[in-house]
């Protein structure tokens, strides 16, 4: 039976390496198709990589923690000859010339993640990344606190490795490679820590309280850092603010969300109409909906709108596509089941790509202004904060009044290459004219 490579499939656009996480199947094992094979993680998402073909898996090309380019072969498999002659395969593959054979592209993904940017929308999930990473730990072979293990200049460990090699007191600069030019692998550390003789850990004293500690970054967490200096880097932020008084809006919700729930079967919640607000600035504003890609500007011919999600495993940002034809209904519809699949981990790969704006609703943590960073290629982000009852002062032909109304501020972050101040007033005042036009009595379509 032939033998063709397994290559890692491309997740999404600016995707470039992938970090092997976990291999779910072993050398000898029988794979059906569609079986999980190695879990994946990106800076865009985090998945299980189902098996491209049913036969069995020959041997491992990518060690567990070592980070490899997207389309790159990760494993062998022996199959039948209809499956290798569907991934381009004629015989071996020592004899298929490079990037011949690949596995198709997986439906279902898990964790999506675009950055540290981005944060809860609906208010009902909270980004637990850090929390993992701030359990204390004391060392089994030298009895001291876990502190980064720095990796050696040139050899490349991968966060997996780094992070079991510090968890055990070892020297990675002592350790020998196995891997692929030398590199170590986490097999490689596990041999030395299970050949050095087990010491118990001394009992924390008086002595180490209060001191200084260094924690190892995930995975995830090394990759919003690099997804985040990347757009900082190469896309010159202009930030802007303006205050929307959205009290009639919150009136038209009050007064109908329950008909509404009745009718429809979800929620009417205040995401439904900041997405519907924003699809239709995007539309009349499309310098706005664009990216900057080698010196031009690409104009987006469909309004995909990113609605950042803080999941239990990361940052989310599923994608409604076509958000701009679509009604307050037909988005809260659309929104209800698109956040469940986030919050449970079953996002299909659909659900996250395309992506031309990102809404963030950072004001379910509270926070009344801000400036966030732009989800990278994309043109600009923009910020809806907490909705605050404050005195204001009305204008109307009796004079000026002071009234209380529910006010929120909307922020936005934008590529000042695309750009410039005009344009992103012109989007955020059409923005801010859809909020402010609901009313207790507006027709819900």
């Amino acid at each position: 039976m032939p033998i063709i490579g397994i290559e890692l499939p491309h997740v999404g656009e600016s995707v470039t390496e992938a970090v092997i996480g976990k291999w779910l199947k072993q050398p000898g094992d029988a794979v059906e198709k569609f079986d999980p094979l190695v879990e994946v993680v990106t800076d865009k998402v985090s998945m299980e990589f189902p098996a491209p073909h049913s036969g069995i898996l020959k041997s491992i090309v990518a060690e567990e923690g070592e980070t490899v380019p997207m389309g790159a072969v990760i494993a062998e498999m022996e199959v039948d000859a209809a499956a290798a002659e569907a991934a381009g395969a004629t015989s071996s593959l020592s004899e298929a010339p490079p990037g011949s054979s690949g596995a198709p592209s997986p439906d279902r993904v898990g964790t999506l993640i675009k950055g540290a940017n981005v944060g809860p929308t609906g208010g009902t999930f909270r980004d637990t990344a850090l929390e993992a990473q701030q359990t204390p730990e004391t060392s089994a072979i030298q009895g001291t606190p876990v502190v980064s293990q720095q990796d050696t200049p040139g050899r490349g460990h991968s966060p997996v490795v780094s992070r079991l090699a510090a968890a055990h007191g070892v020297n990675l600069a002592t350790v020998t490679g196995t891997g692929r030019g030398g590199r170590v692998t986490k097999k490689d550390v596990e041999a030395v820590i299970a050949a050095a003789p087990a010491k118990a850990s001394p009992p924390v004293t008086d002595a180490t309280v209060g001191e200084d500690r260094l924690i190892e970054p995930t995975t995830i967490r090394r990759m919003i850092a690099d997804h985040m200096v990347r757009s900082v880097s190469e896309i010159p932020h202009a930030w802007s603010t303006v205050e929307a008084d959205v009290t009639g809006l919150v009136a038209c919700r009050t007064a109908q969300r329950q008909r509404f729930q009745e009718r429809h079967g979800v929620d009417l919640t205040f995401l439904a109409f900041t997405a519907h607000a924003v699809a239709r600035a995007l539309r009349d504003n499309p310098l706005v909906n664009s990216s900057w890609e080698d010196g031009q500007i690409r104009l987006k011919g469909r309004v995909n709108l990113g609605l950042a999600v803080a999941a239990p495993d990361g940052l989310v940002v599923p994608v409604i596509h076509d958000a701009d034809r679509e009604g307050i209904s037909g988005l809260a519809r659309r929104i209800a089941p698109l956040v469940e699949r986030a919050r449970t981990g079953s996002l299909a790969l659909q659900d996250v790509q395309g992506g031309t704006f990102t809404l963030n609703n950072t004001g379910t943590l509270g926070s009344i202004l801000g400036g966030a960073i732009i989800n990278h290629p994309q043109a600009a982000i923009v910020t809806t904060e907490s909705i605050v009852k404050r005195p204001v002062v009305l204008s109307g032909p009796g004079g000026d009044a002071i009234a209380i109304r529910s006010m929120m501020n909307l922020c936005i972050s934008f590529d000042h290459r695309i750009i410039d101040g005009a344009e992103a007033s012109s989007f955020m005042q059409d923005f801010k004219r859809h909020l402010e036009s609901w009313s207790a009595e507006s027709e819900l379509d």
